[in-house]
């Protein structure tokens, strides 16, 4: 059974290992730490059997969301951990009363643009050159208002 909750200071080398997989351009663990604490900062873990299988983030900004970060280890992908992960995002945000979720995904990457979508965020605009390594467009995708 996945367990969703907050991500904590024990999480972080499971965290960062995970990002070093999957991201071209990865966040430090130490980026994490600083970011986990903070009061308009929403970072998540999805943990099987103690073992942390994927995660997510998101910075807060009055009324706005920006999501920094869903990810989900390869062995665990095609079961609902994204979702899990994104719908626990969108129910922290209502708590806060974010009414609009914003964040960018490679233009490639339909594994995350179709997940996004079936959690209804919907494309408004490409951001150009927006990641590297290797260099290529970003959808800027949005939920709610």
């Amino acid at each position: 059974m996945t367990e969703i909750r907050a991500m904590r200071q024990d999480d972080l080398y499971d965290v960062s290992l995970l990002e070093q997989q999957i991201f071209s351009r990865p966040w430090s663990r130490s980026a994490f730490a600083d970011a986990i604490y903070l009061d308009h900062t929403v970072f998540l873990v999805a943990e099987e059997n103690r073992t942390v299988i994927g995660y997510a983030g998101m910075y807060i900004s009055l009324d706005e969301g920006e999501i920094t970060n869903v990810a989900v280890s390869e062995r665990a992908r095609g079961r609902g951990v994204g979702r899990l992960l994104v719908d626990s995002l969108k129910e922290e945000a209502l708590r806060r009363s974010v009414t609009k979720l914003i964040l960018e995904v490679r233009i490639s990457n339909d594994a995350a643009i179709h997940l996004y979508e079936k959690n209804g965020f919907q494309k408004c605009g490409v951001r150009k050159g927006f990641y590297e390594e290797p260099k290529e467009d970003a959808y800027i995708m949005i939920y709610g208002q």
